[in-house]
């Protein structure tokens, strides 16, 4: 089976467009995006499980249950987390500012905040600042993508064909990322005919192998979104295929997150085969990922293959057998049966050096496998987040 076509410059599918603008929440950067719809949309989304969740996503599962949406509001700067009743009734505003632009009801409207935690929500700039974006839509991803970016590096958008319908992704997150639901803010239109009910089926299978398999640090946001829209402008698609390119689209999505992950100079990507079974595989991938010193061991380019043992022994409750356990670093094997192996020291601390970073654990005890993404970790990620807050 082919690899999907990613479109070298990533566009919308047909009835969507997008706009964004400074309000006021940052200096100068933008920092309030809408997405629209020319038709009302099937719509999905999952949303994070976090037991603190931004006023967003309290609004999000009430909009969410009606399966439709028209568009989508985010702002960046201010989360609209911890900020109790009125949080959430600032969310509502910007959902009916953004109705009132765009000449629809607050209930086809979804809305998401992404920035500092703990700082009411400026509404009044949002409300006041919407107005006259319907005037400045267009088709370009990239620019919505602008406006929902923290400390992000670069604003995040792919997309690709399926038959004759499109799949755009559009995405931020740079810190705080280990989702149990999808990431940070990650939206996903299609103008293929799907219902609701299907768009939430595949969205959830596509998050699973993907989004929820990414970890920057560990940190599970308090206003993860993943949504996806569909408004059936290019007809109906084999939902097979459809499913295929959707999981594709959001393991690349799940890589670019991964690459920008803050102070990342690595990609790392982490594949356990021969587990037990997938919760298994996934449990000990995340651990190798998400191990402070496999991430600086990556970073310093230093090939400690005991550090890789640690990660994965410590996973008490999983199967492991040291004597079936072999490992690689960018294809070299370092572990065999358990013991490391005798490796040209100087190769593999070149591969290190590497971009991307590809770390495998075969374990030897059964058929299942999973793959983990994420980055290394760097002085620029204690850089960036030892101040977030005043900044």
């Amino acid at each position: 089976m082919t690899a999907p076509l990613f479109h070298d410059v990533p566009r919308f599918p047909r009835g969507f467009r997008c706009a964004s603008r400074n309000v006021g929440l940052k200096p100068s950067a933008k920092d309030l995006t809408i997405f629209v719809s020319e038709v009302d949309a099937a719509a999905a989304a999952v949303f994070t499980r976090n037991h603190f969740p931004g006023a967003p996503i309290i609004l999000g599962r009430e909009t969410i249950r009606g399966g439709r949406l028209k568009a989508i509001v985010a702002n960046s700067k201010v989360s609209n987390v911890a900020t109790g009743d009125r949080g959430v009734t600032n969310a509502r505003r910007m959902a009916t500012a953004a109705a009132m632009e765009l000449d629809t009801t607050a209930e086809r409207v979804l809305v998401s905040s992404t920035g500092v935690i703990g700082v009411q929500l400026p509404v009044e700039k949002i409300e006041h600042g919407i107005v006259g974006m319907a005037a400045e839509l267009q088709a370009d991803p990239l620019v919505g993508a602008e406006g929902i970016m923290t400390t992000d590096t670069h604003p995040k958008a792919l997309s690709a064909s399926v038959g004759d319908a499109t799949i755009t992704w559009v995405a931020k997150g740079s810190g705080m990322i280990e989702p149990t639901m999808a990431t940070m803010l990650s939206y996903i239109f299609t103008d293929a005919a799907l219902d609701a009910a299907t768009l939430d089926r595949l969205l959830r299978q596509a998050v699973s192998g993907s989004y929820n398999m990414l970890s920057v640090d560990t940190d599970t946001s308090t206003s993860d979104t993943c949504a996806i829209l569909a408004n059936g402008l290019a007809g109906a698609v084999d939902e097979a295929e459809f499913a295929r390119v959707l999981a594709a689209g959001c393991v690349r999505m799940t890589e670019i997150l991964a690459r920008d992950g803050e102070g990342a100079e690595h990609l790392l990507r982490v594949t356990v085969r021969g587990a037990l079974n997938e919760h298994e595989a996934r449990r000990i991938a995340k651990s190798v990922l998400n191990s402070p010193l496999v991430k600086t061991m990556v970073h310093g380019a230093d090939p400690n293959v005991g550090r890789l043992l640690m990660a994965v022994g410590k996973c008490f409750e999983c199967t492991i057998r040291p004597a079936s356990t072999d490992a690689w670093i960018n294809g070299t094997q370092v572990v065999r049966g358990g013991e490391r192996l005798e490796f040209e020291d100087a190769v593999v601390r070149n591969t290190l050096k590497a971009e991307v970073v590809d770390l495998e654990i075969a374990l030897g005890v059964g058929e299942a496998r999973a793959t983990a993404y994420g980055c290394d970790l760097t002085k620029g990620y204690v850089d960036e987040n030892a101040s977030y807050y005043s900044s």
